[in-house]
């Protein structure tokens, strides 16, 4: 299902971990490896980089507000800004210019450059791409209710991902309205739009608007 792919959903160029992306066909595929990932990478970082703890590490432009909490192993690029009240979990790349706001949490995640998550966002267990935007009180789900293995569903059918926590992943350019909720295993298209207060399973097609589980169109130009 080529449009589920890495190569499909995200530029590479826009993240510290095009490498370690690279290595892998589907987005889900990576969940297990990024705290490892981000713990070699942070000892390999050029000048500009600040280990700030134990398996932190700050790029001197970023913009941390003394309230957030950050847990290792985590790194955060050149002009992220962190507002009150942020809280990183573990396991969490911040891109460049991307923004994690007022009483967001974020875990086991790599946010490509320039995203913004600014308003009580929840978010675990994800890849958002370069430009992508959740909107205020938009969350990811990241565990089913029976706590079994998370699908990916498709017209096509579904595909297994073994894992138990699986959240969202955004394509590049997708917009999610505001207070919706991302199902476990779904994922956006590049471009794609959600409309606020949505609940979405499953996937949405790039340049497609998500209205309703019964209405995905393709957007107008």
């Amino acid at each position: 299902m080529k449009e589920l792919e890495i190569t499909a959903l995200f530029a590479l160029d826009y993240t510290l971990a095009k490498t370690f992306l690279a290595r892998f066909c589907y987005p889900w595929e990576a969940l297990g490896e990024i705290g490892e990932f981000l713990t070699a990478l942070g000892a390999a970082l050029p000048e500009g980089y600040e280990q700030k703890a134990e398996g932190i590490w700050v790029h001197r432009t970023a913009k941390i507000h003394p309230s957030a909490q950050i847990a290792a192993p985590c790194i955060i690029d050149e002009g992220a800004e962190l507002r009150p009240g942020a809280f990183l979990r573990g396991n969490v790349l911040v891109g460049k210019h991307t923004i994690i706001g007022n009483s967001c949490e974020v875990k086991n995640a790599i946010l490509f450059d320039d995203v913004q998550v600014p308003h009580f966002n929840y978010v675990g267990d994800s890849i958002l791409g370069h430009l992508s935007h959740m909107g205020a009180g938009a969350v990811t789900s990241n565990v089913k209710g029976d706590r079994q293995p998370v699908s990916i569903h498709t017209p096509a059918g579904d595909l297994a991902t073994g894992r138990k926590k699986v959240g969202a992943f955004l394509g590049d350019g997708a917009e999610i309205g505001c207070n919706s909720v991302l199902n476990p295993g779904t994922v956006i298209g590049q471009g794609a739009r959600v409309y606020p207060l949505s609940c979405v399973r499953g996937t949405v097609p790039a340049g497609c608007i998500y209205k309703n589980e019964d209405t995905i169109v393709p957007i107008q130009k």
